[in-house]
């Protein structure tokens, strides 16, 4: 089917790979349990665009380079680990804001989640080897097989990231009447990016 090899391998695989939980999945519940829903949205937005990008650059190639160079995979792994202990450093030692306090001029999930998907490694590894092997490299027009198979990531991710958003619209409830729990919340995301 438009030069997919084996849809429902692919659909099963898709699935538990993006129930794994990784870093664009813990920002978007974090961002969304301390600064609601609106800014869960626009973390996911910024996972989407990445991965977006990320799927271009397969279906253009970039696999390819990057298997035949290990040494910039490795440093695009190592810098992806980078930033994510940074961020996790940075939400350990965050304070805990009134919940009527303005936005902070720094906060900008989209801008954060953007860059921890395309240095998320978990995507990379999802989209240069999984995401190829289910091409047809026979079909005709590969642009459309890799248009349908980015489709389908995509909408799995929006259903499974929606149901983050507003589980952790919920969590956001649940810390305004508890702060401690709330700076555990925070404290656990960052050392999981840490780890």
């Amino acid at each position: 089917m438009l030069g997919v090899t084996d849809l429902g391998t692919y659909l099963l695989g898709t699935v538990a790979i993006i129930l794994l939980p990784g870093p664009n999945s813990m920002f978007v519940l974090s961002t969304a349990a301390s600064k609601g829903v609106r800014r869960g949205y626009q973390a996911a937005c910024g996972v989407f665009l990445g991965d977006t990008i990320l799927m271009v650059a397969s279906a253009a190639g970039v696999a390819s380079l990057l298997r035949a160079f290990p040494p910039v995979f490795l440093a695009l792994k190592y810098a992806g680990a980078a930033y994510l202990a940074y961020l996790g450093i940075r939400m350990l030692l965050s304070r805990p804001s009134p919940t009527d306090a303005a936005p902070v001029a720094e906060d900008r999930p989209f801008r954060r989640a953007f860059v921890i998907s395309l240095m998320n490694p978990k995507a990379i590894l999802f989209f240069i080897s999984f995401f190829i092997q289910f091409v047809d490299p026979a079909y005709a027009h590969p642009a459309v097989t890799f248009t349908v198979l980015g489709a389908i990531v995509q909408l799995f991710s929006f259903i499974y990231l929606t149901a983050l958003i507003f589980t952790g619209d919920r969590l956001a409830a649940l810390f305004r009447r508890r702060r401690l729990l709330a700076r555990a919340g925070a404290s656990a995301v960052g050392v999981l990016f840490l780890g």
